[in-house]
């Protein structure tokens, strides 16, 4: 019949088209399975093989951090540490632990952090587990590979501080992160192995800076987890180099001069606010950081008494004492209650109502003027200013100098000191300002409170006279430029007070006379300070005020020196500022004097020597005359 044979010709049809689009996809399964099996054979045959395929990140150098003569203060040594990957060991991870322990010798606390490492990270990321080992230890873990499975060794780099104690608080150190740091940070590639955070000094305030961008290496390993090639590598991004104002040959010199007393020493320069000189003392070696410290090293470290890891410098406080006669004598000076010529006459003591204020010298200094009064460091001299003066003005001039605020250093922990004021005692202690707070205030004691920092920059303020400069501690072109505010003092104030400070340290009779020097007739002026920890009863200022030597440690005076040089052309400003030191022109004027004249001494040997590089030059590029024929 007709229809069945034209449905049979359809029939056919249609399983001619099945045929054939079944073909096509036969010939295309065979193409992407001869592409799959042969062309892209070995890249899935090396995939399909368990763990033939690692990806590791690669640490990025930490930047240097150089002073300001391009010697490193901070840098990197390379190392090889030890890690493993607790994926790759199976269900055997303490079996493998303790197979390498027999190879490298691991402490209990190694062991306990190793464990700790590895139940708060993934599975497949690495685990740290010993540092900077020896040729040795290499040698060993390398031969035993094959039954150290998912253990590996990596090329590492270690933080290296090669000034050591002389440069540790303002450089400061870094070390490796804590639980807090981890929870903290929502950067995931911040449990590298070898992560190390910033803690303190110019590591902790530019640790973005000096972090790099970490780096990926894809490599190939064989069976035993030994390395056949490398398949792709993206390198590390060195973080930034910072350039510091500071000077190590005069970091050396503080350190040097300071190391056998708890208090510190800061050198500026008085027009750019370079810091060139910081120290603190005791010090530490912020190299002990990059390994486990032990329990009597740290019990050191954090001695109750001199404290070596505080940045004595800019985190501690003190009464300035005398020191502060210096912003009492401009007060009185800008208001006119005085002038350089004003006579006051010091009788040992001045009576506010029935209290008595005694000066430092029980007998008196007799009549004195301004200049004589910063000489001798009369006490009665300064109560008698201040109480013509008032607490408002002295403030004023205080907070102009810098006193009671941050300076901005690029530090951290670095304290206001405290500058008080009628509103801060009301609101304190709900009472009012009285008469003897003022006088208090004219001699640098009762609530006031200042940094080294905060003394050494008045100094260079007073030094050059004109600008409020501020404390920096990057080399100048480093850090953004501000523009210096006007100090506002007027000139005639400022060189009356400096002709005082002159005499203190170069007229006999002066407190800091013993401190004096001459380096190619360039001196030093300065003012001295010793301030009372402890109060002097009357009975014992009727039987004799015990020497300083007679007390004990803890119970003698912090003394004080803040100084600039030369006279004639200030260029530095000096504080060296020592604990329970007990008299300021006995102790740390003298350590100041042999400061600055090191200085200055070096600073002569680099004129000297840029002239001879001069001569040189120059004798090398003019030609030299022929002799006429």
């Amino acid at each position: 019949m007709v229809w069945e044979a034209d449905g049979i010709k359809k029939s056919k049809s249609r399983a001619k088209w099945l045929l054939a689009i079944m073909g096509m996809f036969c010939v295309l399964l065979f193409f992407r399975m001869f592409y799959l099996q042969v062309i892209e054979g070995e890249k899935y045959r090396t995939l399909a093989d368990k763990n033939r395929i690692s990806l590791q990140l690669l640490s990025a150098p930490r930047g240097f951090i150089y002073d300001r003569n391009g010697v490193p203060l901070a840098k990197n040594r390379k190392t090889f540490r030890s890690v493993i990957v607790p994926e790759d060991t199976g269900s055997d991870f303490e079996g493998i632990l303790s197979l390498f322990e027999q190879l490298v010798p691991l402490r209990e606390d190694e062991i306990k952090r190793i464990l700790k490492e590895k139940a708060i990270k993934k599975a497949f990321m690495s685990v740290r587990l010993k540092d900077d080992l020896d040729w040795d230890q290499v040698a060993a873990v390398e031969l035993n590979i094959p039954v150290l499975s998912g253990v590996s060794i990596e090329e590492s780099l270690m933080r290296v501080y090669p000034e050591k104690q002389t440069s540790a608080h303002v450089v400061g150190y870094v070390s490796f992160l804590t639980d807090a740091d981890k929870k903290a940070s929502k950067n995931p590639l911040i449990l590298m192995p070898d992560d190390r955070i910033g803690r303190t000094g110019i590591e902790q305030y530019f640790n973005t800076d000096l972090t790099g961008q970490v780096g990926t290496q894809k490599i190939e390993v064989n069976s035993v987890g030994r390395q056949v090639r490398e398949l792709e590598k993206q390198d590390p991004t060195q973080g930034d180099d910072i350039y510091l104002s500071i000077d190590s040959r005069f970091q050396k010199i503080g350190y040097d001069a300071m190391q056998n007393e708890s208090g510190s020493a800061i050198l500026m320069d008085v027009h750019t606010g370079e810091i060139l000189m910081m120290t603190s003392t005791p010090s530490f070696d912020p190299n002990v950081f990059n390994y486990p410290i032990p329990t009597a090293v740290w019990n050191v470290l954090n001695d109750g008494e001199k404290r070596p890891l505080i940045n004595k410098a800019i985190s501690e406080h003190y009464s300035p004492g005398s020191t502060f006669k210096i912003v009492v004598a401009l007060a009185g000076l800008e208001a006119g209650v005085i002038q350089p010529d004003t006579m006051i006459d010091c009788q040992g003591k001045l009576y506010v109502g029935e209290h008595p204020f005694h000066c430092w010298k029980k007998t008196g200094h007799g009549p004195l003027n301004l200049k004589q009064a910063l000489q001798h460091s009369c006490d009665v001299y300064f109560y008698e200013v201040a109480r013509r003066v008032g607490a408002d003005k002295i403030i004023d001039v205080a907070e102009r100098l810098g006193f009671g605020t941050l300076s901005g250093v690029e530090l951290k922990g670095e304290e206001t000191g405290l500058l008080p004021t009628p509103i801060w005692k009301k609101s304190k202690y709900n009472d009012a300002w009285r008469l003897g707070d003022t006088m208090n205030l004219g001699i640098g004691q009762g609530y006031l409170l200042t940094t080294p920092l905060q003394m050494v920059q008045m100094m260079a303020r007073v030094a050059n006279g004109k600008k409020k400069v501020k404390p920096t501690l990057l080399k100048a072109g480093q850090g953004s430029v501000e523009e210096q505010e006007d100090l506002d003092i007027n000139p005639r104030y400022i060189e009356a007070v400096k002709s005082g400070l002159n005499d203190v340290v170069n007229k006999r009779g002066g407190t800091a006379y013993n401190a004096r020097f001459d380096v190619d007739g360039a001196s030093m002026a300065g003012k001295t300070a010793s301030t009372q920890i402890r109060h002097i009863s009357l009975a014992e200022r009727e039987e004799g005020i015990k020497q300083q030597h007679e007390l004990a440690w803890k119970d003698r005076d912090h003394a004080f020196f803040v100084a600039y040089a030369p006279v004639d052309k200030p260029r530095y400003a000096l504080v060296v500022a020592v604990e329970h030191g007990g008299g300021g022109g006995s102790v740390a004027a003298p350590i100041a004097s042999s400061i600055m004249r090191q200085v200055l001494e070096l600073e002569k040997e680099d004129e000297e020597a840029k002239t001879l590089e001069t001569q040189k030059i120059m004798s090398s590029i003019v030609p030299k005359s022929k002799p006429v024929s």
